[in-house]
């Protein structure tokens, strides 16, 4: 009897030793599982933050490539419309500094945020409008306007790529030259090709937005 007795409470020990140990089995399974959890959540959290920036940071460079297109373009266009009024006035030397101003902003043009094709196209478009630039900047009157036929072809095809933030409107003279287009900013006529002598010789071809 009390063999069987001393049994039991060893069998009894034995249970209750097996039962604690399994506990902190599962305690330190669970708390495994806990930070395995918690690092999982936090690298998670960093891949997500880390996204977040790379997107914020590439939103920021398309900004800029963007901002800096668009000054770019928008110079050149300022100072083609300087030369235009100057050459509506018949004031040589304004139009002659108009066109040194228009050769410099060429010259700094930068192409880098367009497409490799664009690129190309505006390369080309670039050295033909600052070699007419340049002409104006040394010539007389009758010179100028003849350069500046072509060089308002030459604008007229880069702002067909760049695009532009304000209502231009290409206006046509059929007299001058067998006819001839510019740009303008103002919808009304004032024709750069003979000044005052047909000052609103002209009609608006379209508009470009």
């Amino acid at each position: 009897m009390k063999h069987l007795r001393t049994v039991t409470i060893l069998l009894a020990v034995a249970f209750v030793g097996l039962t604690v140990i399994s506990c902190k089995d599962s305690k330190k399974e669970d708390s495994n599982d806990a930070m395995h959890s918690n690092l999982s959540t936090n690298e998670a959290e960093m891949n997500h933050d880390e996204t977040m920036d790379s997107n914020t940071m590439n939103a920021s460079n398309d900004m800029m490539d963007s901002s800096t297109q668009n000054s770019s373009a928008k110079q050149v266009v300022l100072d083609y419309m300087a030369l235009k009024d100057a050459l509506v006035e018949t004031n040589k030397d304004e139009a002659a500094q108009a066109g040194k101003k228009l050769e410099s902003t060429l010259n700094s043009f930068n192409v880098s945020s367009y497409t490799s094709e664009q690129q190309k196209e505006l390369k080309d478009i670039i050295a033909d409008a600052k070699e007419h630039a340049e002409h104006i900047g040394k010539s007389e009157m009758d010179h100028q306007r003849e350069h500046f036929k072509i060089l308002s072809k030459d604008i007229m095809d880069m702002v067909a790529i760049t695009g532009t933030e304000t209502t231009l409107y290409q206006q046509f003279c059929p007299m001058y030259d067998k006819g001839s287009a510019w740009l303008s900013m103002e919808k009304e006529v004032n024709n750069p090709y003979y000044g005052s002598k047909m000052l609103h010789c002209g009609t608006v071809q379209k508009e470009i937005n």
